[in-house]
């Protein structure tokens, strides 16, 4: 399950969202000028990557903030700009501007401490904004836990677009990162799941006080889980059958 788009219109301009994915585009065309140099990319990755013994050993803290600006392939970079295009709009417009980034900067924030509470002494680099994106995810489903996502279902040769609640894209995104988490050890590279629990957790959080203001539960009631907004709703084409031609 891949989401591509969610069915919840913005009622404002998100600013800090397209700011935010224009940053971390510019930091990746920088990275993309160390790519033929092996020294230089290891001189990027220790002034701007998070490694958990330099902050516990070394007090060296400036990686927990920059890390969140690398990104290890343009795979990473455009996967998580996609979370964040989909999700941060609408967690912006609840916020507002000033309010949304930040709760993107302390949700990358505790997710860095999650990652490091993990293996303190680790010396693997940990590099990526899916912490802060997690934390923009906390807070979207707390708000709007019955917009409609459409996520791609890819089977082997099997691919399907399916509209499911953010409730069900998310918790099941989240308990994947837990149970992988649990299931991987903190001693070798990979996927830094500890950094997406921490930062989806804060975001829940650092939202809570703008759902309680809403009414909390009976905020829920109100508008059934779903955003404020009428429903996006997207036209699907189908790919035309192409007769077989006699030769």
């Amino acid at each position: 399950m891949f989401p591509i788009r969610d069915h919840n219109p913005s009622g404002s301009t998100p600013w800090v969202t397209w700011t935010l994915i224009l940053a971390n585009a510019a930091v990746f065309l920088v990275e993309l000028g160390y790519l033929n140099s092996p020294a230089g990319q290891s001189a990027l990755l220790r002034d701007w990557a998070l490694y958990p013994v330099l902050v516990t050993q070394y007090g060296e803290y400036t990686g927990i903030f920059s890390s969140m600006f690398l990104h290890a392939g343009f795979m990473h970079l455009a996967g998580n700009m996609l979370f964040l295009w989909i999700f941060g709009d609408n967690l912006e417009d609840a916020l507002g501007h000033a309010g949304f980034l930040l709760l993107y900067v302390v949700a990358g924030v505790a997710a860095a401490v999650a990652q490091i509470a993990a293996n303190p002494l680790s010396d693997i680099p940990t590099v990526g904004a899916s912490g802060a994106i997690g934390g923009v995810m906390g807070g979207y489903v707390l708000l709007f836990p019955r917009a409609r996502i459409d996520v791609l279902i890819i089977f082997i040769v099997f691919f399907r677009v399916v509209a499911v609640p953010a409730w069900l894209m998310l918790g099941l995104w989240f308990a994947i990162q837990v149970f992988s988490g649990l299931g991987t050890p903190t001693d070798i590279g990979g996927v830094a799941y500890w950094a997406h629990v921490g930062g989806f957790a804060a975001g829940l959080v650092l939202t809570l006080p703008a759902w309680l203001r809403r009414g909390a539960a009976e905020f829920w009631q109100r508008t059934g889980g779903r955003p404020p907004h009428p429903d996006t709703e997207y036209t699907h084409t189908r790919v035309p059958r192409v007769k077989r031609r006699k030769w």
